[in-house]
């Protein structure tokens, strides 16, 4: 037993029965329960008008205004988990990569890493470079009380294709010529980042969090074989690192009907998947022994409601055999969904499942 089972277990018994949890550990659960990746943000009026005139980086390291936004869809939708309002890129900007998030671009670094001489600027995360987290986690545990709170960090992947494109990629051109022209520094580099992530991911359990979620947005971008060979060492190890807390561990990419299997054996808990895969061919690919989430297409969020309730419907039926199964989109929230279209969501699963 980890030294950090112990506190890990006090501070969660709160949540420890929650029917999130439950379908993480594969237990029956009371109704399926639901969130949805990108909950907190631009779909709320409630979460445009706090945000008015912040930056998102700025937004990130502001305990009071994180703990609010977080919070924001669960008081309106009824949600079963809560997920940490932060962004992938807040622990590279909390050890000094110089970044910003641009609207309508997203994350941008200013001098990409493209050589070995560039690793020496990835130093150690500590918990003071983030200890805005912390304070924030703390807040909102004690507010959230029987909800549980999702942590959550970018997987070495993604944050190495930001930064070694610069920004956000179609094509992945110089990640990938670094991952096939130099496997070595590749290699380091996904190292080096593992450790990152792994440090970021423990200050969220050990402050409270009740289980976290590796977001590999751009890894469908590769082949099995190059994931692999290439990346899964990495996004094992982070898995690794956050395994002695029995916190469950969520593994999501975009695209990744082909990596299922191989997300899986990364180390992950639950398997997200995306709209592209029903349930049913998911849980073959990825074998028994985990949990899947998923996996509506965001889009159709914006059809009517019969619509709605007939895709969940399919989604439901397609997931009626799996061992545990967590509700939520096959991505984020779309900005301009209706708030409303989610909380009718949340609600028809609830009453459909229960």
């Amino acid at each position: 037993m980890s030294v950090n089972d112990e506190a890990t277990g006090r501070r969660n018994a709160a949540t420890y029965d929650s029917a999130f949890l439950k379908a993480c550990r594969r237990e029956p659960v009371p109704h399926t329960p639901v969130w949805f990746m990108r909950q907190a943000g631009r779909s709320l009026p409630e979460y445009r008008k706090v945000r008015e005139g912040t930056a998102m980086l700025e937004s990130c390291m502001m305990p009071e205004l994180v703990t609010e936004i977080t919070l924001q869809p669960v008081r309106r939708h009824g949600v079963d988990a809560a997920i940490y309002f932060s962004d992938i890129v807040v622990p590279l900007k909390a050890i000094g990569i110089d970044l910003d998030i641009k609207p309508g671009v997203g994350p941008v670094v200013e001098q990409p890493i493209r050589s070995r001489a560039d690793l020496a600027r990835l130093r150690d995360l500590t918990p003071e470079d983030v200890s805005y987290v912390t304070e924030a986690i703390g807040m909102l545990t004690r507010e959230l009380g029987e909800t549980p709170l999702i942590g959550f960090a970018g997987a070495p992947f993604t944050l190495a294709s930001y930064l070694v494109e610069g920004g956000p990629s179609r094509n992945h051109e110089h990640t990938k010529a670094m991952m096939y022209g130099d496997p070595q520094l590749w290699a380091d580099l996904l190292d080096r980042l593992a450790e990152i992530t792994g440090a970021f991911l423990k200050v969220q359990i050990e402050a409270g969090a009740s289980a976290v979620q590796l977001f590999d947005s751009w890894v469908g971008a590769l082949a099995p074989a190059d994931y692999r060979r290439s990346v899964m060492p990495a996004s094992t190890k982070v898995f690794e690192a956050v395994a002695g807390y029995g916190v469950p561990r969520i593994h999501f990419g975009v695209g990744t009907g082909e990596l299922l299997s191989l997300l899986g054996e990364a180390g992950a808990d639950v398997v997200g998947v995306d709209w592209r895969v029903p349930l049913d061919e998911a849980a073959r690919r990825v074998g028994p022994g985990k949990a899947l989430q998923g996996n509506i297409d965001p889009a159709v969020l914006f059809s009517s409601r019969e619509a709605v309730e007939a895709k969940a419907d399919e989604v439901l039926a397609a997931a009626a055999g799996l061992e545990g199964h967590i509700f939520n989109l096959g991505h984020g929230v779309l900005p301009s969904t209706d708030p409303d279209a989610l909380t009718r969501l949340v609600e028809y699963v609830h009453t459909r499942t229960a």
